[in-house]
């Protein structure tokens, strides 16, 4: 059906005639309108936002947004830093076109070097990589970037990000927990402090589309260094596994709920001992699951069917070790992005409409699993890049100040 925003010249075959700006879009009811495009792919969605201007106001709806989010596809946004800059590349796994593309990031200017800290509702929060002090949400669909204020900064810090939503407050925020070294304790009589400087943190907190600016909590007694930001959200919580220090060696999944902006410890899975073995956290099908690595290359999907529920941790699936074509191919490295991947493990990156699991290999090959044959799917895709770290996103024109129903 050819959706023609232009006006043509009346004939007399004209019976009867539409209004000289109206189109067969027009004539539908709103409802309908909006099923159909909540069921294009993102690609089709952007192009059908750039005919006309009426066309433009229909696409950024909130209630299309809102059914886009449920029903999209998942889409990857592919984060490469070689060989010279930061890219991003885009590929739409519902399209028949398995060609990827790259998305010119409109701030790179002045800020070339950045890592993705977090994705949600089609956004993207970036950090400086480079000078660690700059912060960006940015939707690479619709075009719409801001940066964010500076927040305290402490010499030789050491931050773990979180970005989310939370369904109940309507609200974006974004977490950093920032580890830095303070002095000891002083004593009484010459002031001076007593010992070595010792860790600290703190948790700040920013609202977007807030004034109130950043706002600090006082120490967190967890330490997540070391971890991937905000590993999983889910029901307006960020996850981590917190990292064994000396002081305290056993690992726990720690929540932060985006509404009370309180931590909790959530119930781990009877998954062999979380303390000898490396763990990840994802999202599976609006549930916390967890991607077990244990001995000779196997995987283990955990998943909690019931949140906080430590009864209702289920393996549901055990992959057994696979190395990929692409694998045996040897390219020149792609430093960073090699350093921040899991060495030698897989990352779970989601649960694709047909059931399949899309796993991504070292940052260099993606892999679709079929857990009913057990058989392993090389996913081939024209113009992808030879190191990349992987986010999944749904594809929609959604910003911050965008009522999510």
């Amino acid at each position: 059906m050819d959706f023609n925003c232009t006006k043509r010249r009346k004939t007399d075959d004209d019976a009867p005639s539409l209004p000289p700006a109206a189109t067969p879009m027009d004539l539908l009811p709103t409802e309908i309108v909006q099923d159909i495009l909540s069921r294009l792919p993102i690609t089709s969605l952007v192009q059908f936002r750039s005919v006309c201007r009426s066309w433009r106001v229909l696409a950024v709806d909130p209630e299309l947004v809102a059914l886009s989010l449920r029903r999209a596809a998942p889409c990857l946004l592919l984060h490469c830093d070689f060989p010279i800059r930061n890219q991003i590349y885009f590929a739409d796994l519902a399209a028949e076109d398995s060609r990827v593309r790259r998305i010119q990031v409109p701030f790179w200017p002045s800020m070339s070097e950045f890592e993705v800290i977090g994705s949600c509702n089609g956004l993207l929060c970036l950090s400086d990589s480079l000078y660690g002090d700059a912060l960006y949400v940015y939707n690479p669909f619709a075009g719409k970037f801001t940066q964010l204020p500076k927040s305290e900064h402490y010499a030789g810090q050491e931050v773990a990000f979180g970005f989310g939503f939370h369904p109940r407050t309507k609200e974006y925020k974004v977490i950093k927990i920032v580890y830095y070294r303070g002095r000891g304790r002083r004593s009484s009589g010459s002031g001076r402090p007593v010992g070595s400087r010792r860790m600290m943190s703190d948790v700040q907190i920013l609202t977007l589309g807030s004034q109130s600016g950043w706002r600090t909590q006082p120490k967190v007694s967890h330490h997540f260094l070391g971890s991937k930001p905000g590993e999983a959200l889910v029901n307006g919580r960020l996850h981590w596994v917190t990292r064994p220090r000396r002081c305290n060696p056993v690992r726990r999944l720690i929540s932060f709920d985006l509404g009370d902006e309180q931590f909790r410890e959530v119930p781990k899975p009877d998954c062999g001992g979380l303390n000898r073995c490396n763990l990840s956290l994802i999202a599976v099908r609006d549930c916390l699951g967890a991607a077990v690595y244990c001995n000779y290359g196997r995987l283990e999907i955990w998943v909690m069917k019931e949140y906080n529920e430590k009864e209702s941790w289920v393996k549901e699936l055990s992959i057994g070790a696979y190395m990929p074509k692409g694998l045996k191919q040897n390219v020149e490295r792609s430093y960073k992005i090699w350093r921040t991947a899991l060495s030698g493990r897989v990352r779970v990156l989601c649960v694709l409409e047909n059931g399949e699991i899309l796993l991504e290999y070292k940052s260099r090959v993606l892999v679709c699993y079929d857990g009913n044959s057990g058989r392993f799917r090389d996913l081939k895709l024209q113009g992808l890049p030879k190191w990349f770290q992987a986010n999944v996103v749904v594809g929609c024109l959604n910003w911050i100040d965008t009522p999510i129903l």
